[in-house]
């Protein structure tokens, strides 16, 4: 990888503009590998580079990988119609960068959410083709009974759906409590498809995307991290 100079590796980073971003080297807010660095022309590898903006520390990244424990009340968009939009739970640059949400999560449902701004992945898991399963735990307003269980597995006929929709598992986890997991990713399925079995979702979470487990992630109802290697390998090999 060549060298690039340092307003363009923060630039590429979403620290700004490159007009913006000299002005940060220049005023000293900006260090790399713990030396303050004040020439925007000084030139480094980006590949591996550490530095710091305003004394947070960064790494350099091509391209981010993100897992968020998505809270309540957020929409998975940029231009939200009610309420706050989910990059506000990350830093100003990953707006700059462009991260979008794989996929959607509804703003009362929480849970495991992958962002990224590389749009290939995004593409990828997001693809129908990929046959990805996604777990959901939903509390019910009625008890959860083998009725609803065998429905959800035989099949529901949703509005507007040529033929009925089956979950690929569905098993009871408590008496209002119920694990749900289907590869399509259509309109409010898990809403719908309970609705559709005689039941209602009272509470949505989504527990798991293909082998990738929430529970495994060590993460806070509000909390996001970079993707390890390792995760990101589980990902991309999937479907």
């Amino acid at each position: 990888m060549k060298k690039l100079s340092l307003d363009r590796i923060l630039q590429s980073q979403g620290f700004g503009s490159r007009k913006g971003c000299r002005e940060l080297i220049e005023d000293g807010e900006v260090t790399v590998n713990g030396e303050t660095v004040t020439s925007w022309k000084t030139e480094f590898i980006p590949e591996g580079l550490k530095f710091t903006v305003f004394d947070e520390e960064w790494e350099y990244r091509a391209q981010v990988y993100l897992v968020l424990n998505k809270p309540s009340g957020y929409e998975c968009s940029r231009k939200p119609s009610h309420h706050p939009p989910i990059l506000n739970l990350f830093p100003e640059n990953m707006e700059w960068r462009d991260v979008q949400p794989v996929g959607r999560l509804d703003h009362d449902t929480t849970g495991l959410l992958l962002l990224s701004d590389d749009g290939a992945f995004i593409h990828a898991q997001s693809s129908p083709k990929r046959h990805q399963p996604k777990t959901y735990r939903a509390t019910t307003a009625r008890p959860v009974d083998e009725t609803l269980v065998q429905s959800l597995l035989k099949g529901v006929q949703l509005i507007d759906e040529p033929a009925p929709i089956a979950a690929l598992s569905a098993r009871q986890l408590g008496e209002f409590e119920i694990e749900i997991v289907l590869e399509q990713g259509k309109y409010h399925q898990v809403k719908r498809m309970l609705a559709a079995a005689g039941n209602h979702c009272a509470a949505l979470t989504r527990t798991a995307i293909g082998e990738l487990q929430l529970a495994d992630l060590d993460l806070a109802e509000g909390e996001w991290r970079f993707l390890s290697e390792a995760e990101l390998a589980i990902l991309q090999r999937q479907g």
